[in-house]
């Protein structure tokens, strides 16, 4: 249903509460998530299985033989099992539980164990398909792939990468092409990493040779990719987008510049083959008065501000093909709900947004375009209103590399000494087969 990109959770032993809402399966058929149970000093933490397929969600409490520590990872599988990630004893244990009845089944997958000097180990964002699972565990100086789930003995180490990589994104629909930020000699480059080739790498982003270049969001449909890069304002990172395979510039719309603000993409709408600058794109943005949520296409020049639904489980959600997006919310009234936010198309740009508490969400109706919580009126950082960004509505390919706003530096320098922007690299995709 969608390609989202969930940030990684608190890096499990760490204590603490976890940093994330939940994480959704490729098809937004299930997430996972810790609940937790009671309160105060005998609150203890669980995981939790939320079906979303239906005709309403509901939640499955998946309680093992003892509470789990905060730092706990869970992620869903296609099949509705929840994979869970611990760490005892300087080991990671890894393991899938399942309802059973009353009580909770849990078949264990070995353990894996690192070494001194790494960094910690964290799950990548669910696979495509559901059927595999892989996590990433950084070295200083090397990176190891592990296939969680799905192989023949439990944990097997895929490919070693050189340097420490971090983030993650999958390319295709069929989980072959995984995308990471690799740091090495002190920046930050996004790399593609073949599975089907013995996890051969191949360069993914190279904006400018001194900049950094993380991929945070990709769309397998369109081949839309959401980018972060301090190529156009060196040491600030900015909000860029490109498409696979385009010989288009990356661009770095001035509306999704928001001063004191951080601007996250978490979902992208699916489905649109032929018209990535038609996907709407779901921001978190974390500002001083919360967290609350854009909505953004590449042809547009802004950025519609709702406020967060209450209880949303913060940074999750997908889109549906159709244009809808699902933000998972949990409240004590109604501890497993669906808030539906409908955003118009392009061509009804100047209509209102709706956002629905539906599913057993409880709430109201109703939120207009704001500036964050509880604002009002417009949308923030419009290029009428700054008088930078150059894009142009509709299709990209019209668009000319080099409009005041769009190329790296674009904001930050006189129009005469704009510096020429370099085109999206692509790794080698055109041996991957697709039907």
């Amino acid at each position: 249903m969608t390609a989202c990109a969930i940030e990684p959770s608190a890096d499990p032993g760490d204590g603490g509460a976890p940093l994330v809402g939940c994480s959704i399966t490729a098809e937004g058929a299930y997430a996972a998530r810790l609940a937790r149970s009671g309160g105060g000093g005998g609150a203890a933490w669980y995981p939790e299985r939320w079906t979303l397929d239906g005709p309403e969600p509901y939640a499955v409490p998946l309680p093992g033989n003892q509470p789990e520590e905060p730092g706990t990872e869970v992620q869903p599988m296609g099949d509705g099992r929840v994979l869970v990630h611990r760490v005892a004893a300087g080991r990671h244990l890894f393991a899938l539980l399942y309802p059973t009845g009353p009580g909770t089944g849990e078949l264990p997958l070995g353990a894996v164990e690192c070494p001194a000097d790494s960094t910690g180990m964290r799950l990548l964002p669910p696979v495509p398909g559901g059927e595999r699972a892989y996590a990433l565990a950084a070295g200083p100086r090397a990176t190891v792939l592990w296939r969680i789930a799905g192989g023949a003995f439990g944990p097997e180490r895929v490919a070693e990468i050189p340097g420490r990589c971090s983030g993650g994104a999958w390319l295709d629909r069929t989980g072959r092409m995984l995308a990471v930020d690799r740091e090495t000699g002190g920046r930050t480059k996004a790399v593609v990493v073949d599975l089907e080739r013995e996890g051969e790498v191949s360069p993914l982003l190279q904006i400018a040779p001194d900049s950094d270049d993380r991929l945070l969001l990709a769309d397998p449909d369109s081949g839309l990719v959401l980018i972060g890069s301090d190529a156009p304002s060196p040491g600030r990172e900015r909000l860029g987008w490109g498409v696979l395979g385009s010989t288009l510039p990356v661009r770095f719309p001035e509306c999704l510049r928001m001063p004191d603000c951080v601007v996250t993409p978490f979902a992208v709408q699916p489905g649109q083959v032929l018209t990535p600058e038609r996907c709407a794109v779901a921001l978190r943005v974390d500002g001083a008065f919360g967290s609350w949520v854009g909505v953004w296409r590449p042809a547009e020049r802004q950025v519609r501000h709702l406020p967060a639904p209450e209880g949303w489980l913060t940074g999750a959600g997908l889109w549906t093909p159709d244009g809808e997006l699902r933000l998972p919310c949990s409240t004590p009234r109604s501890p497993c709900g669906v808030a539906r936010l409908v955003a118009p198309d392009t061509a009804d740009a100047g209509g209102a947004d709706r956002v629905d508490r539906a599913d057993g969400a409880g709430g109201t109706d109703g939120a207009g375009h704001t500036n964050g919580p509880g604002g009002t009126g417009g949308a923030a950082g419009t290029g009428a209103a700054s008088g930078t960004d150059g894009e142009r509505p509709g299709n990209p390919e019209a668009a000319t590399p080099g409009e005041p706003g769009d190329g790296p530096g674009a904001a930050d320098t006189p129009a005469a000494a704009q510096p020429r922007p370099v085109p999206l690299q692509q790794a080698p995709l055109a041996r991957l087969v697709t039907k």
